[in-house]
């Protein structure tokens, strides 16, 4: 036996995300809330007050990530308008891998069958790193990013 078709594949693919929908729950991976600020070094330094330290990013680009315990913001200046509420499917909290996830095409395609608009779409031909990105009713704005 050579193991089984493309169809076969294809067919166990489709009931492996009709059952996902069904359990009409998705992993999102990692929170975070990415701020926009008017000045960075300023709000780093209020955050840090608050207890947050540094995770990563580069403030000399405009742009460092802070955690206290689980809570992570991202703090960015000049780089997009409003506030985003951020979540990363496949990592942690301390931005690892995690073993199970959904792939943000999955995420996609279950939002869209709920009739949730999408303001930016992942290209379900590829695999890998992929963003979408939506608006909830009150106008807020989520980022659903994938890094691998």
């Amino acid at each position: 036996m050579n193991g089984p078709s493309l169809s076969d594949l294809l067919h166990l693919n489709n009931l492996s995300i009709a059952n996902h929908l069904n359990k009409n729950t998705m992993k999102l991976g990692a929170f975070s809330i990415s701020l926009s600020v008017k000045d960075i070094h300023k709000s780093k330094a209020f955050y840090e007050n608050l207890g947050f330290t540094y995770k990563g990013g580069n403030i000399e680009q405009n742009w460092v990530v802070l955690k206290n315990e689980t809570a992570v913001i991202g703090l960015f200046q000049g780089m997009f308008d409003d506030n985003i509420i951020t979540f990363n499917p496949g990592w942690d909290g301390d931005a690892q891998n995690i073993e199970e996830f959904d792939d943000v095409r999955v995420i996609q395609n279950h939002l869209k069958t709920l009739g949730i608009n999408l303001t930016a779409e992942a290209d379900e031909k590829t695999t890998g790193p992929a963003h979408i990105t939506l608006t909830d009713p009150d106008g807020n704005n989520i980022l659903i990013d994938q890094h691998r």
